[in-house]
């Protein structure tokens, strides 16, 4: 990545705006995944189906399939600062929202406006975190980051064991929770804008030229092959396993495995647990010592296995969701700090935005066809075996997941790599900058 950036300011300075944007990331990850430890209660309670609650995931990612794009062009434009406070205000407003009222409308309404927010800040944030530690650990530093954000997850995960008596009021007192975070949220972006304010900088030179946003328009399909691939990647991974965890795998525990709400939420938490501990871990590996691509290879070996030990159950439940975490990890720790090296900086905004845009799009996608098998098969507590085409969907989409893996570490040990699988910023030899 070329250094035409403003100077990132001292060093001690990046660490506060990480700590910063990982506590604001905290926030926003409970807020997402608060639909799986309510959904049980929206079915009972208010008696919304299977395709309305995976409905309420997928409409957060609905607008993003449009937006993010878009999202990562004015990140270029106007820089990370402004844009996550903007966007995390949005997010606030659309937490309350979901909140107000329990029907699917306004619920709905709700979290489209919070998913409107949410994916562009991410795409802030990424950027954020690559321009103050371009110099060196970004891997490590976008491992941390998101390890404290799953620790959000993790949190709302574990929300019916330590908010028990929240649980105990119904459906909406979880979700004024949930916007309590949200509101901590805006409270870090605000002084993370401070900090950005007086150091002047994370505003790409070239953003500002007249023109900019056309000439990006023309460069999206010359990112290069291996950038495709770990697009694949992410949108596969994503598809499996966020429709999976934080839309059905607490209902899907209590019907199919006989679970009780807290005991299932337990189950699920170690997902993201798993995923807190490694994130970093692999980050730093990353850094130190590359292999990019064949971790990635790694991660989606595990995948498939996760769908068989969900099926078989068991004792082992809660390893196979370990493993699951384990293969989650490697998103924020390999792909996302992997397109640094494969886009220049001014584009970073653009890159992470078509990343995000279909990772959307396969959000969208599975969440609501997710939901759409179990309600064919009439998937419940009466019927967990309705579960099994749910389960199988997952498990293919799996295996495609590993097949691009496959693919991108065939050409990043190849005479067209990256460097993917060198330490730190190394270059291979012979290595021509992106146009």
């Amino acid at each position: 990545m070329n250094d035409d950036l403003k100077t990132a300011g001292p060093d001690n300075t990046r660490w506060w705006v990480l700590a910063l944007l990982s506590a604001l990331m905290f926030g926003n990850y409970y807020v997402y995944d608060v639909i799986a430890p309510v959904a049980e209660l929206l079915e009972r309670q208010l008696g919304f189906t299977d395709t309305q609650i995976g409905a309420l995931n997928a409409i957060y990612s609905l607008p993003n399939i449009f937006l993010v794009l878009i999202g990562g062009v004015i990140v270029d434009r106007y820089g990370a600062a402004k844009v996550t406070l903007w966007t995390t205000a949005l997010c606030l407003v659309g937490a309350v929202l979901t909140a107000w009222k329990g029907d699917f409308v306004t619920m709905a309404a709700g979290r489209l406006l919070f998913g409107m927010g949410s994916e562009t800040m991410l795409i802030a944030v990424t950027v954020a975190t690559g321009i103050w530690f371009r110099r060196g650990g970004v891997a490590f530093a976008m491992g941390l980051s998101l390890a404290v954000a799953r620790a959000g997850s993790y949190a709302v995960d574990l929300s019916p064991v330590w908010a028990g008596p929240v649980y105990d009021q119904g459906w909406q007192a979880p979700l004024v929770l949930a916007a309590g975070f949200a509101g901590f949220s805006m409270l870090t972006a605000i002084a993370y804008w401070w900090i950005e304010r007086r150091h002047a900088i994370a505003v790409p030179q070239k953003s500002v030229q007249s023109g900019a946003f056309r000439m990006r328009w023309g460069r999206v399909l010359k990112f290069g092959t291996s950038y495709w691939y770990i697009l694949a990647l992410c949108v596969l991974f994503y598809s499996v396993i966020v429709p999976f965890r934080s839309t059905f795998s607490v209902k899907y525990f209590q019907h199919a495995h006989g679970l009780d709400l807290e005991s299932a939420a337990i189950i699920n938490s170690f997902v993201y647990l798993a995923a807190v501990i490694a994130t970093p871990l692999f980050g730093w590996v990353a850094d130190r010592y590359g292999y990019r691509a064949l971790m990635m290879m790694f991660g989606s070996i595990l995948l498939p296995l996760s769908f068989i030990g969900v099926v078989v159950g068991g004792d082992g439940l809660w390893f196979t969701t370990i493993l699951l975490g384990i293969s989650y990890a490697l998103i924020p720790a390999i792909l996302w700090p992997a397109v640094i090296k494969l886009v220049k900086a001014d584009r970073l905004g653009m890159a992470y935005g078509l990343l995000f845009m279909l990772q959307n799009v396969g959000l969208t996608i599975c969440n609501l066809a997710a939901g759409w098998l179990n309600d064919l098969n009439g998937a419940g507590a009466d019927n967990p075996a309705g579960y099994a085409p749910m389960i199988v969907f997952f498990a293919v989409l799996s295996v495609g997941a590993l097949i691009f893996a496959v693919a991108l570490w065939r050409r990043e040990v190849g005479p067209h790599s990256h460097g993917l699988e060198l330490p730190g910023a190394q270059r291979p030899a012979g290595f021509v900058e992106p146009a």
